[in-house]
């Protein structure tokens, strides 16, 4: 399975969403986390509607607490962790069991846990799509330099929006109806998204 998979449009079949220590002790010190929290939310829950498994981590919960509520759909399976990556021996052999290709990443920090979890899923020759407008770090340097980093290690940089409308695929798709709301309720957040998190 090792070696980097070339990146392509994403399907809900064989594709997770993996949200990356979004929690309660870094409200107050990455840049632009509320219009992280929305993309990221709005991720989560369109991922939820269309049958996409959700895998969320959270760095060492008894420091940084829990996960943001906003974040977490009633089916994400939650692994804690200690190291920076989320390939910890738990999550990998969880996304064995769901045969993942491909993985949409969203979290924090953009140039270390995200950073570190997108090299090994690409070691593991899993595809990965970082969400642009869902990942950030304390500092616009480190974000930046972070997603140029994984650009050119092969990840694909995208939006929550376009990742979500890949996994649709068709206006037809029999549940998107059932998205739409969310999309128009996500166009606020992508707007203030845009104005903070640019790449």
């Amino acid at each position: 399975m090792a070696g980097i998979r070339r990146i392509a449009s994403v399907r809900c079949e064989r594709t997770a969403v993996l949200v990356c220590d979004i929690q309660e002790r870094f409200r107050d010190v990455i840049m632009g986390f509320e219009s992280l929290v929305r993309s990221s939310s709005f991720l989560v829950r369109s991922a939820s509607t269309l049958g996409v498994p959700v895998v969320v981590t959270e760095q060492y919960p008894k420091v940084f607490k829990k996960t943001v509520p906003d974040v977490l759909v009633p089916e994400a399976k939650v692994f804690e962790k200690t190291r920076f990556s989320m390939c910890t021996d738990e999550v990998k052999a969880h996304l064995e069991t769901l045969e993942c290709e491909a993985v949409i990443l969203c979290g924090l920090e953009a140039h270390v846990c995200v950073l570190q979890t997108t090299l090994d899923l690409l070691e593991l020759g899993i595809a990965v799509h970082v969400c642009a407008d869902a990942v950030s770090s304390q500092r616009e340097f480190d974000r930046s330099v972070a997603l140029k980093r994984l650009a050119d290690s092969g990840a694909a940089i995208s939006t929550s929006e376009s990742l979500v409308f890949q996994l649709v695929g068709d206006a037809a798709h029999p549940n998107f109806k059932a998205l739409q709301p969310l999309i128009k309720e996500n166009a606020a957040a992508a707007a203030a998204a845009s104005a903070l998190l640019r790449w």
